[in-house]
């Protein structure tokens, strides 16, 4: 597993919030009032906000790209998942693998599929899957439509394009507004990744990596190698 990330910027303080902080909070975030209310019964402030809040101009803008990805999206919400957990696992990003868990499983995927995210999908005939982790079976449980969606994660995170033979497979799924999402979810996901890595955000608490065989309450997946 890959080290915890050095912490190097942590979440802003909300006493330290500018009124412009809170405000392009509000403007991007639904429910954001109930975040920064002060009372007792708030939600906690996930980490995230409180690291974007540092740099708000550009933060509330992200939070309006993530959001319309996930709340009006056009791709079926367990492929956003399956798509965004695939990018936490390539990328080693602790924070989005464990803020995402839980998501998936909402959206309809099972702990053993959210474990098994962690193995990828089988090369095809030709050989030609890409991703560092692609050693799973033929019977690794996937359909065919999931394989190519994280085969598409493995494609654009190591070659930064999806080859012909499985756009033409996703094409048969999606249409043109999904198959241009599908680019901007592992894009958008992979530019966060990069950034929690880097500033060593970490999350409150990891998912158990031996929790989804293990039969337990909490959300477990599969460890980030």
């Amino acid at each position: 597993m890959r080290p915890a990330p050095t912490p190097r910027l942590g979440p802003l303080p909300v006493s330290e919030w500018t009124e412009e902080d809170r405000e392009l909070l509000r403007g991007n975030l639904t429910r954001a009032d109930r975040y920064l209310s002060g009372e007792a019964d708030a939600p906690p402030m996930p980490a995230i906000l409180g690291l974007f809040a540092r740099h708000s101009r550009v933060g509330g803008p992200w939070l309006a790209f993530s959001g319309t990805l996930l709340d009006d999206g056009a791709l079926d919400p367990r492929d956003r998942e399956l798509l965004i957990l695939r990018v936490g696992h390539r990328t080693g990003c602790r924070y989005q693998w464990a803020q995402h868990v839980g998501m998936a499983q909402t959206a309809g995927l099972t702990l053993d599929e959210i474990a098994a995210v962690a193995a990828g999908v089988a090369s095809d005939a030709a050989g030609t899957t890409s991703g560092a982790a692609c050693v799973a079976t033929a019977a690794d449980g996937w359909t065919d439509r999931d394989r190519d969606l994280l085969r598409a994660v493995d494609q654009l995170v190591d070659d930064h394009v999806i080859d012909d033979a499985t756009w033409a497979r996703l094409a048969a799924h999606l249409d043109e507004r999904q198959l241009l999402e599908l680019t901007f979810v592992v894009g958008g996901y992979v530019c966060l990744a990069m950034v929690l890595n880097s500033v060593g955000l970490e999350p409150a608490a990891l998912p158990d990596p031996d929790g989804a065989k293990n039969g337990r309450t909490v959300p477990d997946a599969a460890p980030i190698p």
